[in-house]
């Protein structure tokens, strides 16, 4: 019997429950793999690679874990925790094309600890409390229900285990902002047409996307969601003057307490 993700990978019309949020997102980074991880530090200035790092050392992972990488794309996050600590790491990825690059990288001693699944974070196909630790990146923009999808990323991470998210941010400050605007209403643009039409499409589809979210969801709410899921030591560090956040928690079954902010 074939899972609910591989039914949504055939791509029969009938079965598909992919909103128009997220078929958009497959569509457009689907002509990406091939040289994701080196357009998206460059066209990032090189501070996405800085990022993902951050993120790992929220999570912190020791040796003998299991760990979950949630929209592990071409496995970079996957890569960093296996260099980390002798874990192991079960990324799960709702396109195709990006597994198919994740699988490319993990050819050597690594391939033995790492497990690359297709399917969607919103529905895990994981019983409670299964994982150590969790990572996720670049997510909750590609949701119907940040607050759901929360809860269902907790739900699988046991009791007393960390979860650490990377996402876009806006930056807070007027002269960054600013200069965010300008970057990614042009900038970004044509830098990515450089490149590709693909990436060109990235480019234009990103400002608006993150800004977008942002006025839906502002940072304060999110770190509801996070706490609404039941995690708590909520910590919200605001990196590369605001163009990147990371965030990370706790589960825990006593009582949710005040989240922090940082800058990096």
């Amino acid at each position: 019997m074939s899972s609910p993700a591989a039914s949504d990978a055939e791509g029969a019309a009938p079965s598909d429950r992919r909103s128009p949020r997220k078929r958009e997102a497959l569509e457009l980074f689907s002509g990406l793999p091939r040289r994701y991880d080196q357009l998206s530090a460059a066209l990032s200035f090189w501070q996405d690679p800085r990022w993902r790092r951050a993120l790992v050392d929220a999570v912190a992972p020791v040796a003998a874990e299991r760990l979950l990488d949630v929209a592990t794309g071409t496995g970079m996050v996957a890569a960093e925790l296996l260099a980390r600590a002798e874990c192991t790491v079960v990324g799960i990825d709702q396109s195709p094309q990006m597994l198919s690059a994740a699988r490319t990288r993990f050819t050597g001693e690594d391939s033995g600890r790492v497990q690359l699944l297709e399917g969607q974070a919103e529905a895990l196909p994981f019983p409670d409390a299964s994982f150590d630790a969790l990572t996720f990146t670049y997510l909750l923009r590609y949701v119907d229900d940040p607050r759901a999808t929360m809860r269902e990323l907790a739900r699988v991470l046991r009791p007393g285990g960390r979860i650490a998210s990377l996402e876009f941010g806006v930056p807070p400050g007027l002269p960054a902002r600013a200069a965010w605007r300008l970057y990614t209403a042009v900038g970004l643009p044509l830098l990515g047409g450089l490149f590709s039409r693909e990436w060109n499409e990235v480019g234009r589809f990103l400002g608006p996307s993150i800004r977008g979210f942002y006025e839906r969801h502002p940072i304060e709410q999110i770190v509801g969601y996070w706490r609404d899921a039941g995690l708590e030591e909520v910590e919200v560090r605001r990196m590369s003057l605001g163009g990147g956040i990371v965030m990370s928690a706790r589960r825990s079954a006593g009582p949710r307490s005040s989240g922090d902010a940082g800058e990096g």
